[in-house]
């Protein structure tokens, strides 16, 4: 997820002529319309991925999704000659890949192919992208150009990219060679970049608006020109550790099969006044609001059926918002704040109940029911995915290390949870990005479908007496699949 301190920099962009939502693409750019693509998720390890080409591989998306020990879940890109492994992010905004420049310990560390950049056209500008929070944060600087960009058979010429050459991001240290973005727009540092290269004198949100369609997110830019059905992907995560379930993929264009708006739940995404850090309107659409990233209010936290009091934790330099989240696959972890992270390891830890200084240990077998009410209904973490095995080869002793603290709410920033990975292996998530440009026509929402079973502590039972008799050793797989089309 990018770091809250960049918002700023978005608020003073170029001024121009609207398109309209779905406007008809330039003559360099002419897609094919598609119903919708869907890409199997397999398992990523130390920057390796399984290969296998089936007749029905499309191009981006030979070497498929993957996720490496449970944290990263990636899919391939071909940016310019360039076939790359790219971590998916709906944190951020940017699709941004290490250059053959890139000479840091992280960059010398990963054994991912590198963006070559002799198809990049440069535009002169650079970006500095900051990811985290104030503990964890990190950082992906180089200069922004334009390629041909193609995910999961869908092409955009002219894509603003940026060819990373200093970057400490883990993204690259684990294995990939960047990051694919799928946030919204006005998160793009990206697509800051390439505007003011091309319209160095604008001023005001206009033209930042009007040549997304040009200039924005690939995704954005797939939706603005057609190419694909509906505004929306859906995002499920494989558990391939504990104990190995679930069915990951990532779908693009249309909803994942079997599912309907009948079986989920949808919450608004939240929309950013400017005083709170937001896009200032543009003079085309002078009440609007826009949103920044895939954050939802909710109404509660839970554990083990007790709904934990609210936060005393007070924002930074704002008034205290609504409680709300952001949905981010680029995080591992759930996140929020210091006081009720504290509460819940007190319940589930004895260790740390103790001594908050600890570890917070509990038995693996001991499951504990993290839950979160959003839109009115409960959507639990399944208890496999709260904890992790302390030490190789015991599987009695496990620590609820998948949630921790993180900073409070601040300007532009207003989320005070970020739910990661283990929310997303609990929950089926649609990301409806809506009317792009007119959010108040069709508005930005999210929804969910929870795939706990009802019998996952007997599960985690089950898993646990397993490794038991396996030495200690927890079952873990490694699965490649190819990409089929959803025509």
């Amino acid at each position: 997820m990018n770091a809250s301190s960049c918002w700023a920099f978005l608020l003073v962009i170029v001024s121009g002529f609207v398109p309209a939502l779905g406007s008809s693409p330039s003559a360099s750019e002419t897609p094919a319309r598609r119903g919708g693509v869907t890409l199997p998720l397999s398992k990523q390890h130390s920057g390796l991925f399984a290969r296998r080409y089936d007749e029905d591989d499309v191009l981006g998306g030979t070497i498929g999704l993957g996720d490496s020990a449970d944290f990263f879940y990636s899919v391939a890109v071909i940016v310019g000659d360039s076939t790359i492994t790219l971590n998916l992010d709906t944190g951020s905004s940017d699709l941004w890949a290490t250059s053959n420049d890139c000479q840091t310990p992280q960059c010398q560390q990963s054994g991912a192919e590198r963006y070559d950049t002799k198809t990049f056209k440069p535009t002169g500008n650079t970006v500095n992208l900051r990811f985290g929070d104030s503990v964890t944060g990190t950082h992906a600087a180089g200069p922004v150009g334009r390629d041909i960009v193609t995910l999961a058979g869908l092409t955009m010429t002219d894509q603003p990219v940026a060819a990373i050459n200093d970057t400490d991001n883990s993204a690259v240290s684990n294995g990939g060679s960047g990051i694919l973005g799928l946030g919204f727009f006005g998160q793009s540092f990206v697509q800051a970049a390439a505007i003011n290269a091309e319209f160095p004198s604008a001023s005001g949100t206009d033209t930042f608006i009007n040549e997304t369609v040009h200039s924005g997110p690939i995704v954005s830019r797939l939706l603005l020109n057609d190419q694909i059905e509906e505004p929306l992907f859906a995002i499920t995560l494989q558990r391939d550790k504990i104990d190995v379930s679930g069915n990951g993929q990532l779908t693009i264009g249309q909803l994942p099969a079997g599912v309907n708006n009948a079986s989920i739940t949808w919450v608004p995404v939240r929309l950013y006044r400017p005083e709170d850090g937001g896009l200032n309107p543009p003079s085309f659409a002078p009440n609007e609001l826009y949103p920044l990233r895939w954050e939802i209010e909710f109404d509660a936290v839970f554990i083990d059926g007790k709904r934990l009091p609210d936060s005393t934790q007070q924002a930074t330099g704002i008034k205290t918002p609504t409680l709300s989240a952001l949905i981010d696959t680029g995080n591992s972890l759930l996140r929020g704040p210091a006081d009720v992270v504290s509460n819940i390891l007190n319940t589930v830890s004895p260790a740390f109940a103790a001594d908050p200084t600890s570890q917070p240990f509990l038995p693996c077998n001991e499951g504990h029911n993290l839950t979160f009410q959003i839109g009115g209904r409960l959507f639990p973490v399944d208890p496999r995915d709260l904890i992790s095995q302390a030490q190789k080869g015991d599987a009695e002793d496990c620590v609820a290390g998948n949630i921790v603290a993180t900073d409070p709410p601040a300007l532009g920033a207003l989320f005070s949870w970020n739910l990661g990975d283990p929310f997303l292996k609990s929950n089926m998530v649609v990301f409806y990005y809506g009317n792009l440009t007119h959010p108040s026509a069709d508005p930005p929402r999210i929804d969910l479908l929870s795939l706990v079973p009802e019998n996952a502590e007997m599960l985690l039972d089950d898993a646990v007496d397993d490794a038991e008799n396996d030495g200690g050793a927890f079952e873990s797989e490694f699965v490649a699949h190819g990409l089929h089309t959803i025509q």
